[in-house]
């Protein structure tokens, strides 16, 4: 195993009685990059992620999470969880403290935490600084959760669907923060079900399904994304056509020649990652 992987898997399995939720997979998390684990309901995702927070143990294989075993109890289990910061799909603890209270009960948790007032300002809850955590919208109680898991200032985050009830304004001001903890050396692990945020955020991004890792790749090479037809449309004679082609400037500078200059409405695209996807987790034809 690499001694530079923030998380190296080798062999992954887990079962459940006759049900094998996770097929021996294997991956590797490089520090400092943000990683997008993506898979439909049911594919292996969250049992992966809850193996490598140390939620759960594996059936079989290797596992090693800032070169730390997850399943590993005692003092060692919990000088490492001190380097690791958790946001879950939900949660409902404290929710009679206010905001500030909230966070700052659980910055004392960590040896080395962030300030507090940093962290209410980057995940945009300064007006709601002195609401309870029940008095919160789903939205801003959300972002009290990613709140909370970067609080400790982690070496190692852990996402699952952060931003899961944000509107378009709170997404785009969370990836800004994302952003900011690459920059500071942090590694990110993030789940999603928003393709546009594993693009936008994303050095790597990994494909589960049945269990399986289909491919790892960039989000602009996956599923050979780089080298797919680009798509030509047009308006002819009151009707849009469209043609796939590997050479979409050859193809345009004949449309181009043809209309005399300006093609009506022409558009020139390449699948998107989410049509990607779709096509290797089998939901899009």
């Amino acid at each position: 195993m690499s001694s530079t992987a923030a998380i190296q898997v080798q062999g992954l399995v887990k079962r459940y009685g006759t049900k094998t939720a996770v097929d021996g997979i294997d991956l590797t998390v490089e520090s400092g990059e943000i990683f997008a684990l993506l898979g439909p309901n049911g594919a292996g995702k969250t049992t992966t992620v809850e193996i490598l927070e140390g939620y759960r143990t594996a059936t079989a294989g290797q596992v090693k999470v800032l070169g730390f075993n997850p399943a590993t109890k005692g003092s060692a289990g919990q000088k490492w969880r001190n380097q690791i910061g958790i946001v879950l799909q939900s949660t409902s603890d404290a929710a009679d403290l206010s905001v500030f209270e909230t966070i700052s009960h659980y910055a004392n948790y960590y040896d080395n935490p962030r300030n507090v007032d940093q962290v209410i300002d980057e995940v945009g809850l300064r007006e709601k600084i002195d609401a309870k955590a029940r008095e919160l919208s789903g939205g801003q109680r959300r972002r009290l959760d990613v709140a909370l898991g970067i609080i400790g200032s982690p070496q190692l985050l852990f996402l699952d669907e952060p931003t899961t009830g944000f509107d378009p304004e709170a997404r785009r001001s969370f990836w800004e923060l994302i952003t900011t903890l690459k920059a500071e050396g942090k590694t990110i692990l993030l789940t999603t079900h928003y393709l546009d945020e594993a693009q936008a955020l994303a050095d790597r991004v990994g494909v589960i399904n049945n269990g399986k890792i289909i491919e790892i790749a960039t989000p602009q090479t996956l599923g050979g994304r780089n080298n797919a037809p680009a798509k030509v449309t047009w308006l002819e004679n009151g009707v849009t056509n469209q043609i796939l082609t590997k050479d979409p400037t050859t193809e345009v500078l004949k449309l181009s020649q043809r209309f005399g200059g300006s093609v009506p409405e022409l558009e020139v695209s390449r699948p998107n990652l989410e049509e990607i996807y779709l096509k290797m987790i089998g939901e899009l034809r």
